[in-house]
């Protein structure tokens, strides 16, 4: 059951709405013909307009929630997306194409999973049901149902010099 504070559509950006993302894309895939074509080419524009690539071809059960709107996210042509899903700006849900590795293939995303900010989920993993992906997070492998990631703690390199951060031009 989904949490009733979350509205699907709610998006912080006043011009984007996931609710006419979602039923363009639901047109562009039900229709035949020059219907088909004409709402397979806004959808491409309208994804385009916000730096997105969610195709068609990727296989979506339920309308995601998308906090930011769909700014900058990648979704792989072959990838699988539950329902229910809350997915914030900037996350890559790619594919690994190179036959020799451990994690080749495309993503799974389970139902209801939490994906932070800026996460990457690449390669043939399967992420489980209410997951939750912290922001900046890269996943490669299998994650089970019911868990959260993180990423690794922070470094800090204590210098002996003092650091001179000034933005510079450059001048040609």
């Amino acid at each position: 059951m989904q949490n009733p504070l979350v509205r699907l559509g709610h998006s912080l950006i006043p011009e984007f709405s996931a609710d006419k993302w979602w039923d363009l894309r639901q047109k562009a895939l039900s229709s035949k013909g020059w219907k088909h074509y004409y709402y397979a080419y806004r959808y491409e524009k309208m994804t385009g307009k916000y730096h997105a690539f969610i195709p068609l071809e990727s296989d979506i059960k339920g309308q995601p929630v998308f906090p930011h709107g769909i700014s900058g996210i990648f979704v792989s042509c072959g990838a699988r997306i539950g329902s229910g899903c809350v997915i914030f700006h900037q996350v890559t849900i790619g594919s690994n194409t190179f036959p020799d590795s451990k994690s080749a293939g495309v993503p799974i995303i389970g139902n209801e999973v939490f994906i932070g900010a800026g996460a990457k989920i690449v390669g043939g993993c399967k992420v489980g049901d209410r997951v939750r992906i912290g922001a900046n997070c890269v996943v490669t492998e299998n994650i089970p149902e019911d868990c959260t990631v993180v990423p690794a703690k922070n470094r800090v390199i204590q210098k002996n010099v003092r650091q001179d951060n000034r933005y510079r031009t450059i001048n040609l």
